[in-house]
C-alpha cells in the first residue's frame, strides 16, 4: 500500500507540474497522461499489466447484473475484503452461491464505503462554502430515504 501511496503522490505532483506549465485551470486525465508520456515524465511501473488486468476484472465483476423475479437489476458479483495473516485479500463471489458470511462482509463494507463517500463529500462542500462566505452556501442532504423510495417506485 505504501508503494501505491508514493506512486499516487508522484502522479499528483506531476499533475501539479502539468497545470503550472500549461497554465490550464482544468484538464482531462487523458491530456495530463499524454503530456506526461510525451515529456518522458512517466514510465509504466513493472507490475502495470497485472494491476491493470486485476482492475479490469474488478470493474467487470462490479458491473455484472442479473435480474430478480420482478425484473429488477441485482449485482451478481460481490467483493469482501478479508485478512489472511499479513495479507489483505479481495474475495469475489456470486450472490446466488456465496456463503452468507461473505455477503454480510460485502454488504457491510459497501455501506462503509458509502458512508466514507458521504463524509468526504460533506467535508468538500463545507470547505467550498467556507472559501465563499459571501455566497449562498451549497446545501447538502445526506438522507437518501426519499431518493431510494423514488427510484424503487420508478422501477415498479
Amino acid at each position: 500500500m505504501m508503494e501505491r501511496t508514493r506512486y499516487y503522490e508522484a502522479l499528483q505532483k506531476l499533475a501539479d507540474v502539468y497545470f503550472a506549465e500549461s497554465g490550464k485551470e482544468t484538464a482531462t486525465t487523458k491530456e495530463i497522461a499524454f503530456w506526461a508520456i510525451k515529456n518522458r515524465k512517466w514510465d509504466a511501473p513493472a507490475d502495470l499489466i497485472m494491476s491493470k488486468c486485476r482492475e479490469d476484472f474488478a470493474k467487470a465483476l462490479r458491473e455484472q447484473y442479473i435480474q430478480d423475479r420482478s425484473g429488477r437489476p441485482v449485482r451478481a458479483k460481490h467483493v469482501a475484503r478479508i485478512r489472511s495473516g499479513e495479507e489483505q485479500l479481495h474475495l469475489w463471489a456470486d450472490i446466488r452461491t456465496a456463503p452468507r458470511r461473505h455477503m454480510e462482509f460485502a454488504f457491510h463494507q459497501r455501506r462503509e464505503q458509502i458512508v466514507g463517500d458521504c463524509t468526504q463529500l460533506k467535508r468538500d462542500v463545507d470547505y467550498y462554502n467556507d472559501l465563499h462566505p459571501k455566497a449562498e452556501p451549497i446545501q447538502l442532504m445526506l438522507d437518501f430515504t426519499d431518493d431510494v423510495e423514488e427510484m424503487e417506485a420508478a422501477r415498479s
